[in-house]
Parts: structure tokens; sequence; C-alpha cells
């Protein structure tokens, strides 16, 4: 009988034991719990993106429990070193708190580096016992170099036009670098550089920025008509960016007429004619073509030009044309103006020359026969009656 008693007393301790032992395990289980109640959501699990881009995360941090839970947030880069940050309201943000039932959303921002190979990166959010799977895709080859680049790298202008070009220099670099403005012109352009409202000869680009920089090129006043190619680079010792642009130059228009010895003004006898040897001179960068020759000049006059149009003057050339003046036989003695014009469909000038008219000689002759004939004729009264 005692035996039996000792084995009910080891069959109760048993029980109890047991028991105990189930209690003991619900409360070492409840903090498992606990960590169950928080679930980690985002609706976007791998995305996609070049090197240097930032990628934005929204993650839901979600209570099913029945109480506020306090949850410590972290973030397990997998052993890539990119840049995170976690932020809540505008700041940094390590634990956050979230009531029974709710939801708090915090963001998860990613810098993608530069140098970087394409492939597909893991990484891994953490809130307690709750995990977060992610993946980054980055879409192609990283870089380690500088970019020059313009949208509109050809302007036309007349040769004393400035040529001004946009351009925008991005550092695709992962540090800061100092950049030294130079271009290769020809001889006699003058190529400079700013910065906003400033003139630099060297520009600083932070890591993964960029900044406009404003290319102006004047050319020489000798300048022919054509297409000038001007590269342009802004280096350093680590890396370089280039481009070149364009300046298409149509030339300037100028025309000159003048004398052979520079006179504009001459004279004639009345009826009669005289000849000029005027000088047209292409002053200009750009060939004038269809030269025609015109006068205006007073009433009953003659101007006629050989030849009448020049075909063609090149830059810096000139070209004679012999002008015949006659005048009007009835023109009275005294100064006279003649207007000659030079024009092609670019470009005009003007001469004013000065002409002086003199008397015939017949007319002269006329007079002195006139007056030799009222001397004889009162050389003739006298002797008539003087006699009587």
């Amino acid at each position: 009988m005692l035996q039996a008693c000792r084995k009910k007393s080891a069959k109760y301790l048993l029980a109890l034991g047991m028991t105990l032992g189930a209690v003991s395990l619900g409360a070492g289980s409840l903090p498992v719990s606990a960590a169950a109640a928080v679930e980690l959501y985002t609706p976007y699990l791998q995305l996609s993106a070049p090197p240097g881009d930032t990628i934005a995360y929204s993650v839901d941090i979600i209570n099913h429990g029945s109480s506020t839970e306090t949850v410590d947030l972290g973030f397990d880069e997998k052993g890539n070193k990119w840049d995170y940050e976690l932020t809540a309201g505008g700041r940094t943000v390590s634990k956050i708190a979230v009531k029974a039932g709710e939801t708090q959303t915090v963001n998860l921002q990613l810098d993608v580096p530069l140098e970087i190979n394409k492939g597909v990166y893991q990484f891994q959010m953490n809130a307690d016992g709750s995990v977060l799977p992610l993946a980054v895709q980055v879409s192609e080859q990283g870089t380690f170099r500088t970019e020059l680049t313009t949208d509109q790298p050809n302007m036309q202008g007349h040769s004393d036009s400035t040529f001004t070009f946009s351009a925008t220099l991005r550092n695709r670099t992962a540090e800061k670098q100092t950049y030294a403005l130079a271009a290769e012109a020809a001889a006699g352009w003058d190529v400079t550089f700013s910065d906003g409202s400033n003139s630099v000869t060297s520009v600083e680009v932070d890591a993964n920025g960029e900044k406009t920089i404003t290319i102006s090129a004047k050319p020489p006043e000798s300048v022919q008509a054509g297409t000038y190619d001007i590269p342009v680079s802004a280096s350093n010792n680590s890396t370089t960016g280039s481009t070149t642009v364009e300046a298409v130059v149509t030339g300037t228009y100028d025309l000159q007429l003048s004398t052979s010895n520079n006179l504009l003004s001459t004279d004639v006898t009345a009826g009669s004619t005289r000849k000029l040897d005027l000088v047209v001179t292409n002053k200009g960068s750009a060939e004038l073509k269809q030269v025609a020759m015109t006068a205006e000049n007073p009433t009953d006059w003659e101007v006629t030009f050989e030849p009448s149009t020049i075909p063609s003057i090149k830059p810096g050339e000139t070209q004679h044309v012999q002008a015949t003046i006659k005048a009007d036989k009835k023109a009275l003695a005294g100064d006279y103006v003649v207007n000659i014009n030079a024009a092609s469909p670019e470009k005009s000038a003007d001469a004013q020359f000065r002409v002086a008219v003199k008397s015939s000689v017949l007319w002269g002759w006329i007079g002195i026969v006139i007056i030799l004939a009222v001397i004889a004729a009162i050389y003739g009264l006298f002797r008539k009656f003087g006699r009587r």
C-alpha cells in the first residue's frame, strides 16, 4: 500500500512538473508572439535603377497585436556598402511605436553608387523579429567619368556676331571635382566661359552633380565666311569631358564706292562729256554678286556706266567702272550734283559728285563776235554823224 501511495505521488509530481513546464514554456514564447504581431510591408520588393540614382521605399509597419508595440528599426546592407537613410516625419528614425491595430510608415532611401557593376543586389529591412527582403536591379554598368554636352552645338551668324552656347558639365564620379575649362579655336577667335554672370576658367562640380556653363566665341574681324569647329574640354588629373561646338559664319556685307584718286568732284563743259574712273570695293567678308551701277543726275543730263553691272566682287577685292557724264548743252555755268549708286541684293554704297559746268567755247566766240559787231557799229555811227 505504501508503494502504491509512492507511485501516486510520483505521478502527481510528474503531472505538476509537466504543468509548470508548460506554463514556463508559454511564458517564454510571449516575446515571439509579440514580435510576430509586427509586419513590414511595401508593394515594391525589387526596383530597377541606373548608377548614381536614388531609390525611395515607403514601408508600412503594421501592428497586428492587441497592445502598442515599440519597434527597433534596422537595415542590413548585405555587405553592399550603399548609403541609406530611414526617416519618418522628415527626420532620421531608428525606433518607432505602433498602436494596436494601426500602421506607421517609414521611408527608406537607397543611393545607388556610381562605381558599380550591372546586376541585382539584395538588402533587408528589420523591425524586431520581422524582416522585409528588398532587391535593387542596377540597370547598367557603373561609370567613373565626366560628361560635357550641349543641346544646341551649332550656331549661325555674321562675322561681327558673338556665338553663345549653353553646355552642361556632369560629374559622374563619386567625389567633388574641380575642372579646368579650355577651348581649341582657330587663330584670332576669342572663346570665354562663364558660370552665371561670372567669367571663369575653372569650375567645381559636386559628386554626381552638374553645372551649366556658357561658352561665348567671338570671331576675328578678318574672318571669312565658313564653318568653324571649336573643341571644348573640362578636365583635371583624373577625368575629362569634352564636346565640340560649331560656329557658321555667313559673313558681313560692306561696299565702298569712290574714284581712283579719291576725288568726288570734276568739271564739264555744257553739252560735252566727262569720264570718271570709279572704284567699287568689297569691304565685307562675304562675296557680293550682281552689283548694279545707277545714277541720279540733273534734268537732261546723261550718265552711263561700263560695265553697268559687276557680276561678282570677292571679299577684299575691287572692281573698276568707267562712268561717262554728259551735261545738258543748255546747262548754265555753275555747280551740279550727280549721285552715283553701286548696289547688290545685300548691300549698297553711294557717292555724291560735284560737277562744275563751264560755258561752251562756242558761246565765248559768239560773245566776242557780238562785242566786235557792237564796236564796229558804234564806230560807224561816230564817223557818219561826226562829219556833219
